[in-house]
């Protein structure tokens, strides 16, 4: 049960955007600039970070439909996603990303925890300045997004694949933008 009432029927973060759109439109853009935006990290790393973040956070919903994002985006190889959620030092993944996920890590435990020694085997592996600002401040938004999520006790969270295959998909193609038809019907009549 929701700790507020919130609009029905839409999953997790969907329905704290439909009760309050006017701070759901500046957590989408910086959600679309971050994941969905140019970068020289490729979409499905960014959102391999943010999946990994939410794992840690043991946020159901948005590990699960941001994993679904990562896994559009990377030829729908969902065990990839899985070995980055459970070790993913041992993932199939570059050595760059691996060092970015270390100092994702160290931000989901908190801020002053990056350390200068991941960052400079961050830089070692190729990482660039833009690469390890953009890696902490997903971190960070996705720990924020997390605790927003669990903070308001979202009741519905589906455990049906394939509508986070779905869901997934339409972030890989359409961004954040855009909210889905539901949730924006909802948001436009509040």
């Amino acid at each position: 049960m929701p700790h507020i009432s919130l609009p029905e029927g839409l999953p997790g973060i969907s329905s704290g955007f439909a009760f309050r759109p006017e701070t759901a439109k500046p957590m989408r853009e910086l959600a679309h600039i971050l994941l969905h935006g140019p970068s020289t990290l490729a979409p499905g790393e960014r959102e391999l970070i943010a999946t990994f973040v939410s794992t840690r956070n043991d946020c159901y919903f948005c590990q699960t439909s941001h994993g679904a994002a990562a896994a559009a985006h990377l030829g729908n190889d969902s065990k990839l996603i899985e070995e980055v959620q459970h070790d993913f030092l041992h993932a199939k993944i570059s050595d760059k990303l691996k060092a970015l996920l270390v100092i994702a890590g160290q931000v989901q435990q908190g801020g002053k925890n990056v350390t200068a020694e991941s960052v400079e085997q961050a830089r070692l592996h190729g990482a660039t300045d833009l690469e390890i600002h953009d890696t902490v401040l997903i971190a960070a938004a996705f720990c924020m997004y997390n605790r927003y999520v669990d903070g308001l006790a979202t009741t519905w969270q589906p455990r049906d694949p394939a509508m986070y295959a779905s869901m997934g998909e339409h972030l890989a193609t359409h961004g954040y933008l855009t909210p889905s038809v539901k949730a924006h019907a909802l948001e436009v009549t509040k």
